[in-house]
C-alpha cells in the first residue's frame, strides 16, 4: 500500500502542519488553473499513477507552464500517460497541478523501519531532489532514534551540523522535521519520503521548508491508517495472476503484501517485515522478482500455501531462494521455515528438480528448529545453501545473495545442474 505524489500527499501533510506546495487535481478549472499559475509564476504538472510509481522525472512526464495555453497542453500530453517500470506499463489517469516554489536549496529527507539498526531511522540530506543512491554516503545522514521518544530536535540539528548544511536551513528544518514522526507513527506508515523539501524565502528572507513531493507506505494490519479516510480505490492497482493468488490470501491471518517488480529477475526473495522488504528490494534492484512482505506470523497453512504460490510462477527462472526478514518478536520462526520447506519439497516432488542456490536470513522464536528444518530438506534436495543468523548484518546477507547469484549466472546453474542429473537446465 502506497501513495506518492503531492495530490493526497499535501492532505496528509495537514495532519503534521507541514507546508505543502498548492495542489489543484485533476478536475480543476481552467479558471482555477489561471489563478495558481498567476499566484506561483507557473506550475508543474504530473500525471496521477496508481500505488507507488516513481521515476517520472527521469521518464520526461513532468511538464513546467507558466501559462494558461502551456498548461492544457501538458495536460493532454500528461493525462494518460504510461510508464514502465519493472517490466510493466502503468497507465496515468489525470494529473495535479502544483504551484511551483522557488528556492536555492532542496533537501532529502525519510523516515523507514530499519532492520540494520533495529530502530526507526531517519534519513537526510541538504543534496535533495535527486535520487538518493546517487549520492556519497558521506553526505547523506543516516540516523536510528528510540521510538519510544520519537524524533526529537536535536536530532536533526546534529545530523544537519555534521553534514556542515548551511546555517540558514537548519532551524527551520528542526523546527518542522520532528512532526513527521507522528504522522509516520500515529497513522501506521512503514516508510514517508519527502523529496524535495524546498527552502523557499519569505519577504523577511527567513526560510520555510516547502513538501513538493511525497511518499509513503502503509502497514494495511495497522488499522491507524483507516483514520486518515483515505478512498479504498487509492490502493487498487492491476494485479498479475501471481499477485492476485497472493493477495486472496489477505483474508487471512498474517500479512501477505506482495508485487512484482521484475518479471524476468533471478532471485525469489520470500521477505518478512517492512523494514526488511524496503532495504532488500532496494538493494537488489531488478535481480528481485518479488516485492513482499509475509511477517504477522502467519499461520502453518496459509505460509505453505504462500510458498506454493511463489514457488509455481517464478521457482523456474530461479538462481537464488532468499529467505530473509529481521528479528521476529510473535513470529514463529520453526512454523514459517517448516512451511517454506515443505512446499519446497513438494513443488520438486511435483515438478522435478530445478538449479536452486538457498540463502536464509532470520531471528526470532525457534529460530533454531526452523533453520533445522530448512537445512534437512535443502539438504535432501541437493542444493547448495548458506543459513545467517539473527546477529548477522542484514546489508552483508543481501549482498551475500547477490554474489551467490552471480556464480549461479557464471557456470554453478549448470554444475547444480549436473549435481541434480537434471539433462537441460533451464537458463536465467
Amino acid at each position: 500500500m502506497q501513495i506518492t505524489g503531492m495530490l493526497y500527499g499535501a492532505k496528509l501533510l495537514q495532519f503534521a502542519g507541514f507546508p505543502t506546495s498548492e495542489v489543484l487535481g485533476p478536475g480543476a478549472s481552467e479558471a482555477e488553473i489561471k489563478s495558481l499559475i498567476d499566484r506561483h509564476g507557473g506550475i508543474v504538472i504530473k500525471p496521477v499513477f496508481k500505488g507507488g510509481v516513481g521515476k517520472k522525472g527521469k521518464a520526461g512526464l513532468i511538464g513546467i507552464a507558466r501559462d494558461l495555453k502551456t498548461a492544457l497542453k501538458e495536460k493532454e500530453r500528461l493525462y494518460f500517460a504510461e510508464l514502465e517500470s519493472g517490466g510493466f506499463r502503468f497507465k496515468a489517469n489525470g494529473v495535479t497541478f502544483e504551484g511551483l516554489v522557488p528556492a536555492e536549496h532542496e533537501v532529502y529527507f525519510s523516515i523507514t523501519d530499519a532492520t540494520r539498526f533495529r530502530a526507526p531511522t531517519m534519513t537526510l540530506t541538504h543534496e535533495g531532489g535527486v535520487d538518493i543512491e546517487e549520492l556519497d554516503k558521506s553526505r547523506v545522514a543516516q540516523i536510528p532514534f528510540d521510538s519510544l521518544t520519537g524524533l526529537k530536535a536535536f536530532v536533526v540539528a546534529n545530523a544537519l551540523s555534521s553534514l556542515h548544511a548551511p546555517s540558514a536551513i537548519i532551524s527551520p528544518l528542526v523546527q518542522t522535521l520532528p512532526r513527521m514522526w507522528e504522522l509516520f507513527h500515529g497513522y501506521g506508515m512503514t516508510t514517508l519520503e519527502l523529496n524535495p523539501i524546498r527552502m523557499r524565502p519569505d519577504r523577511d528572507g527567513r526560510l520555510t521548508p516547502v513538501a513538493c513531493d511525497f511518499k509513503c507506505g502503509f502497514d494495511r494490519d495497522d488499522s491507524r491508517w483507516l483514520r486518515l479516510g483515505l478512498p479504498a480505490e487509492l490502493f487498487a492497482v492491476d494485479y498479475s495472476d501471481f499477485e492476485q493468488e497472493i493477495n486472496q490470501l489477505r483474508t487471512y491471518q498474517g500479512q501477505s503484501d506482495v508485487y512484482v517488480i521484475n518479471p524476468h529477475g533471478t532471485i525469489l526473495a520470500p521477505t518478512f517485515g517492512g523494514g526488511a522488504n524496503s532495504l532488500v528490494s532496494e538493494i537488489l534492484g531488478d535481480l528481485a522478482i518479488i516485492s513482499s512482505d509475509f511477517g504477522g506470523n502467519p499461520p502453518y497453512a496459509k505460509m505453505r500455501e504462500v510458498a506454493a504460490i511463489c514457488f509455481k510462477h517464478w521457482l523456474k527462472q530461479s538462481n537464488v531462494l532468499f529467505i530473509v526478514g529481521g528479528k521476529a518478536n510473535n513470529t514463529d520462526i520453526f512454523e514459517t521455515l517448516r512451511a517454506i520447506s515443505d512446499a519446497l519439497r513438494e513443488h520438486f516432488s511435483k515438478n522435478g528438480p530445478t538449479p536452486l542456490y538457498v540463502v536464509a536470513a532470520r531471528g526470532g522464536p525457534n529460530l533454531i528448529r526452523g533453520f533445522g528444518a530448512l537445512r534437512d530438506t535443502v539438504e535432501a534436495l541437493g542444493l547448495p545453501y548458506r543459513i545467517f543468523g539473527f546477529d548477522s548484518d542484514i546489508s552483508e546477507v543481501i549482498g551475500y545473495a547477490k554474489r551467490a547469484d552471480a556464480w549461479m549466472r557464471e557456470g554453478g546453474r549448470a554444475l547444480v545442474a549436473e549435481s541434480l542429473k537434471i539433462a537441460s537446465p533451464t537458463a536465467a
